[in-house]
């Protein structure tokens, strides 16, 4: 029987095809982590009453079961684990604390009473307590046992959040608009003293305006105070809150399966278009997702003609010379540039020369565009995914036939009207697949957006209705800098935690929503030249 001749490699390739397996599966796992740990924050969870063996009553929402070592125990022989319950209670105002450990060994009983109520407050957190009472305007008094308290609660505090949203529109645009003006002015006048006779009266009438403004400003924040709400938590007093603190509620033992889908839904949606508070642990993420995306789209729109036509000019025009062969490497060789210093040189030369130079010419008042922006932060961005693009621009213009090049010249085209005409447009599904990548990784980035333009807490957008519309100079928000900001520099780490994978997950989502749109086009433009090789 003939002897079976072994394949030269052949380890080689299962070897291969084993770590391809291990990557995947270290993917899947990774995705699945997060799209688990993400969601699971927005699911509502029931709260428990706790009466624990010590005669202490804990009421908050199981968050995990685990065990820990009791170290009490001496014995080696003996069984050192203990279960132990991890529970978010809440009420940071009076616990001091949002999370606890509780030794299951300790419970003595638990129930769900319906009664408590979920309510989320401007400050502190999560207040999770049983509703005693509402004051309407110091005079009227509504009890929890009344049938129409919850309708009452639910009217009160949409009313609440209207005024709360007109204050804001009110102190952005009036008072805004006219605290611009006066520093416009007093600027004009720091520059020319003699100027200031001239602005005298305006500048008077102008601070009685801001003035009046300020007053119906601080009436308003007063009719935020007006209405309370008092509960109670199991083991401590009486507390109020007024219906300016309160930002939603609900009955989490009171919701069917139905319901609780329903509120999910709610709590992702409330999660994507609300701002942050409580340094960033809670409320919304809307200022980083927009500005995440506004600077994805904005540096998209700056790399690619700049990568497109660095590839044109080196396949087509650039002869095969030694400074065209240098050129070649040091584009390849800058995909491997740690980010940071493309962040440092973006400091350099974007916002202290360029930045300053706008600033003096046109008589700015320092720091306008001398600091770090959307603008810059975009360019620099733009610049570390530049040679993706150009590398991918040439491949697909590599991979155009050559027969449909010489049938344009032998057409009577120029060089120039073959290339616009022909080559760039067979060659658009490979520059944009190069636009898709610099997405990918352009949308990732942190560590050179902390030196150019990123902030912790920025609510407003760099897009508004507010002339010009788009604010090249503002700084702005990113979901990178978020997660980095509330896993590493978060004051309250256990709270920050879950909001690390929320913010995780739709920031990956937010990737794949891009490439997938990017994605579409390509196919409709590759269809449109099926003649293309690319």
């Amino acid at each position: 029987m003939a002897e079976k001749t072994k394949i030269k490699g052949e380890s080689y390739i299962w070897l291969n095809a084993m770590g391809l397996s291990l990557g995947i599966i270290m993917i899947v796992f990774l995705l699945g982590l997060i799209v688990k740990e993400g969601l699971t924050v927005f699911w509502p969870k029931k709260v428990y009453q706790i009466e624990t063996t010590d005669n202490q009553t804990i009421v908050g929402e199981r968050v995990s079961i685990g065990t820990k070592i009791n170290t009490e125990i001496i014995d080696a022989s003996a069984d050192r684990k203990v279960r132990e319950w991890y529970i978010y209670q809440g009420n940071k105002d009076l616990t001091g604390q949002s999370f606890r450990y509780l030794e299951e060994s300790k419970v003595k009983s638990t129930s769900f009473p319906e009664a408590f109520i979920r309510m989320e407050r401007m400050e502190y957190g999560n207040a999770i307590a049983l509703p005693s009472k509402i004051v309407l305007d110091g005079k009227e008094e509504i009890l929890a046992s009344d049938e129409k308290f919850q309708e009452v609660l639910e009217s009160t505090i949409e009313k609440t959040d209207a005024l709360r949203d007109q204050i804001h529109e009110f102190e952005k645009v009036e008072i805004g608009k006219v605290n611009s003006e006066i520093e416009e002015i007093r600027l004009e006048i720091l520059e020319d003293e003699t100027l200031q006779e001239n602005y005298a009266d305006e500048l008077k009438d102008l601070e009685q305006q801001y003035e009046k403004l300020r007053l119906e400003a601080s009436e308003m924040h007063e009719q935020l105070e007006k209405d309370q709400f008092f509960y109670t938590v199991p083991g401590y007093q009486e507390k109020s809150v007024t219906f300016g603190e309160i930002v939603r509620f609900y009955y989490p033992n009171q919701l069917s399966l139905g319901g609780r889908f329903v509120q999910f839904i709610d709590n992702i949606i409330y999660f994507i278009k609300e701002k942050p508070r409580e340094a960033n642990t809670e409320g919304g993420i809307f200022p980083a997702l927009f500005g995440t995306f506004v600077m994805t789209v904005l540096m998209s729109l700056l790399v690619t003609p700049f990568g497109v036509i660095a590839a044109v000019f080196m396949h087509e025009y650039a002869r095969p010379e030694p400074v065209v062969r240098v050129l070649r490497i040091a584009i390849n060789n800058l995909a491997g540039v740690p980010s940071i210093v493309f962040g440092v040189f973006g400091l350099g030369f974007f916002v202290y020369f360029i930045g300053q130079s706008i600033d003096d010419i046109f008589n700015l008042p320092p720091p306008t565009f001398g600091t770090g922006g959307l603008m810059w932060a975009s360019l620099t961005l733009a610049l570390l995914t530049l040679p993706v693009v150009i590398v991918s621009t040439e491949e697909s213009l590599n991979a155009v036939p050559k027969g449909i090049r010489e049938a344009s010249l032998a057409c009577g085209s120029t060089k120039w009207q073959m290339i616009w005409r022909i080559l760039i447009p067979a060659s658009l599904p490979g520059i944009i697949t190069g636009m898709i990548l610099a997405m990918a990784r352009g949308a990732g980035e942190v560590a050179p957006l902390m030196l150019v333009g990123v902030v912790k807490l920025a609510p407003d957008l760099p897009l508004n209705t507010t002339y010009p519309f788009i604010h090249l100079d503002q700084k702005f928000m990113h979901l990178g800098f978020h997660i980095y900001d509330l896993g590493f520099q978060s004051p309250d780490s256990e709270a920050a935690k879950p909001m690390v994978f929320a913010t995780t997950l739709l920031l990956i989502t937010l990737v794949i929503t891009l490439n997938l749109f990017g994605i579409i086009v390509r196919n409709k433009i590759r269809n449109k030249y099926a003649s293309s090789a690319f």
